[in-house]
Order: C-alpha cells, then sequence, then structure tokens
C-alpha cells in the first residue's frame, strides 16, 4: 500500500472509534503534535490509543469527510472534518471540528503527525 492508502484506509475505517483498528494503525514510536482551538498537546501512543477510549465512550458513530489528500514520498497530508453521532441523540449528526493533518509514514504505519484542529 502506498503512505496515502495507508492513511485514506485510516480515516475510512471507523479507527476513531475502533481500539483494534487504531492500535494496528499506529506506529511502536507514533508521536503526534496536536494545536487545536484549546492549546498544543504532544501524545504518544498510549495517550492517542486512551483518546480513542474516550472517544468511544462518548460517541456511537465517527464519519470522516475528506477534503484534500496530497502525497510526497512518505508524508501524507489531510484536510478532513470530523462527523459524530452521540448516544444521546444518535439519529442526529454533528460537526465536531475541521482537521488538517501531516503524517509521516514508517513502516507501513501513522508515525510522525503534525495536527491543527477548529472546532466547529
Amino acid at each position: 500500500m502506498t503512505p496515502k492508502e495507508i492513511v485514506q484506509n485510516f480515516y475510512k475505517s471507523d479507527a476513531l472509534l475502533d481500539q483494534k483498528i487504531m492500535e494496528s494503525s499506529l506506529h511502536p514510536e507514533v508521536v503526534l503534535d496536536w494545536n487545536s482551538s484549546k492549546g498544543f498537546l504532544q501524545m504518544n501512543r498510549t495517550e492517542i490509543l486512551a483518546l480513542s477510549a474516550e472517544l468511544q465512550v462518548a460517541y456511537t458513530r465517527s464519519k470522516i469527510r475528506i477534503s484534500h489528500i496530497l502525497e510526497e514520498e512518505n508524508l501524507v497530508s489531510v484536510r478532513y472534518s470530523h462527523y459524530v453521532k452521540t448516544f444521546e441523540n444518535p439519529r442526529e449528526e454533528m460537526l465536531l471540528a475541521h482537521f488538517m493533518v501531516i503524517w509521516e509514514i514508517k513502516d507501513g504505519k501513522l508515525y510522525r503527525g503534525f495536527q491543527m484542529s477548529q472546532l466547529s
């Protein structure tokens, strides 16, 4: 698989709500630098998996709508919107946030990420 296909498959799957998919997608030494409207976070594998577990508790469904995706060697840039459905209101899809992320792929897995997000 190309780096672009790896990233597309990650976001098209329900990895953000599925611990097994998330675990298999992340490199053991993954680091994500995340600048959000709430501040800066640097997350390692354990912290990313913990965030995924929190999302599983809060949302019944997660959908990623990719608007842009570019690949250069082992780097992939993705711009997407993240939609969710809550347990309280499973019929309504809500826009959670807009994201822009650059992923470095190593050994066929997400290795180094640089992400920016803006809450909707």
